[in-house]
């Protein structure tokens, strides 16, 4: 085995030397830790460069608004043509109007308006308007009852025709001093009376209500009807009032039926037709000999030889003595408040001798008002016009036109009216 060299053993005793130390050194300072993992050395934060100062803000120009396409000519044109449609109407509409309430007329200027919306389209809105104010202001049922009833006509002992009808036999029990008894109205004519009025409480659920009835005798008078200023449509010529030469033989005035185009019927008066008669329609017919009837109408639209005047207003009410069945079918009496709204409202009927029945009461459905013409002894009958605008019975005390006097006080035109002309055709009743 080969010696170590000199380097090797100085080394090795090197190393033993400097173990000897480092045990000295740990006694006197304790045990030396175990160097542990390296700790990384933290990197140097770099210094934060100073804060640049910041530009103005440059001011933001405007939106500028966005081009809205250019509509085409055709666009503009159908834009141009409905504007100047809408006032062409506008116009019209106002000129209209204007027109209707600056003529001459007896109604007021609300009651104008309203009929010229009916008559321009708006008739549906004010049916319909109507019946929800009725319905709204229906009368109450019940109260107390009346005591007396108004006094009509002049005397009750007046000579009168052989075929004059009974007392009109009451509803409401006991009866009130002259209820249903028939009263003279104004002169003598061939010896009777020839027309009588009188009063009764129609219907127990409304005990203050009073109908009036007016009885006509056919054989002492002569009936005419006469077109108003402005119903029926007509050229404006007529006279629309009672002609004054005629007022020295004048009985009584008496409305019509409704306007033409709610009634939808015919009308045929003072040699001219003014609107084609219509089968199937209620009809109050006067012949040139002076009988007069109603009935429902077949006989075409021309009225025929021998007939003076016919004015049609809805289907009948009372046939054969009876109520029609088809007074439950609103559909029936026109657009003008049908059959079930309560109102004034006014008939005209025949009795079984050919004699003339007016009535006419508030708060009456078309049904109650067959009712009423039925007890008072029509046979056949017809309803007339509605609404107390409308409604109107006068007579007169003496020849001439003299001493006016209503059939009821609740109708509200006087009773002067017919004598000045008048928007509404009416009938008038002469002496023979």
């Amino acid at each position: 085995m080969a010696s170590p060299s000199r380097e090797a053993i100085q080394s090795y005793e090197a190393r033993i030397l400097a173990y000897e130390r480092g045990r000295e050194f740990q006694v006197r300072t304790g045990p030396r830790p175990r160097p542990g993992p390296r700790a990384r050395p933290t990197p140097r934060a770099r210094p934060t460069p100073p804060a640049r100062p910041t530009p103005p803000a440059r001011p933001t120009p405007p939106a500028r608004p966005r081009r809205r396409a250019r509509p085409s000519a055709f666009r503009l044109r159908a834009r141009r043509i409905i504007v100047l449609a809408a006032l062409i109407l506008v116009a019209d509409l106002m000129v209209s109007f204007w027109s209707a309430m600056s003529a001459p007329s007896n109604v007021s200027f609300s009651l104008r308006a309203v009929e010229w919306l009916r008559d321009n389209g708006g008739a549906g809105v004010v049916s319909g308007v109507e019946s929800v104010y009725y319905s709204l202001h229906a009368p109450a049922t019940g109260g107390p009852p009346l005591k007396r009833l108004p006094q009509v006509g002049t005397s009750p002992r007046a000579q009168v025709a052989r075929d004059a009808p009974p007392p009109v036999s009451p509803v409401i029990t006991p009866a009130l001093p002259g209820e249903g008894r028939w009263r003279r109205t104004g002169p003598i004519v061939a010896g009777a009376a020839p027309v009588l009025v009188t009063t009764f409480r129609p219907d127990p659920s409304y005990p203050q209500l009073v109908a009036g009835v007016a009885w006509i005798d056919h054989t002492r008078t002569r009936l005419a009807l006469y077109p108003g200023r402005y119903e029926p449509p007509n050229d404006g010529t007529q006279q629309a009032e009672v002609p004054p030469q005629l007022r020295a033989g004048l009985l009584a005035t008496f409305n019509s039926g409704f306007k033409l185009e709610d009634s939808r019927g015919g009308f045929f008066a003072q040699g001219r037709a003014y609107a084609p008669l219509r089968d199937g329609q209620a009809t109050l017919i006067g012949t040139r000999d002076g009988a007069v009837d109603v009935r429902t109408w077949t006989g075409g639209p021309d009225p025929g030889p021998g007939i003076s005047f016919a004015r049609q207003n809805l289907p009948l009410i009372v046939e054969h003595g009876r109520l029609n069945p088809a007074l439950s079918n609103d559909s029936l009496w026109g657009t003008t408040l049908g059959n079930t709204v309560r109102v004034w409202r006014s008939g005209i009927g025949v009795d079984a001798h050919g004699n003339l029945i007016y009535a006419a009461a508030d708060i009456q459905t078309a049904e109650s008002l067959a009712r009423i013409l039925q007890r008072a002894g029509a046979v056949r009958a017809m309803q007339l016009d509605i609404n107390y605008e409308w409604t109107t019975f006068n007579f007169y005390g003496t020849l001439g036109a003299g001493d006016p006097a209503k059939l009821l006080s609740g109708m509200s035109r006087p009773a002067t009216r017919y004598l000045s002309p008048d928007d509404r055709d009416f009938f008038a009743v002469y002496a023979r």
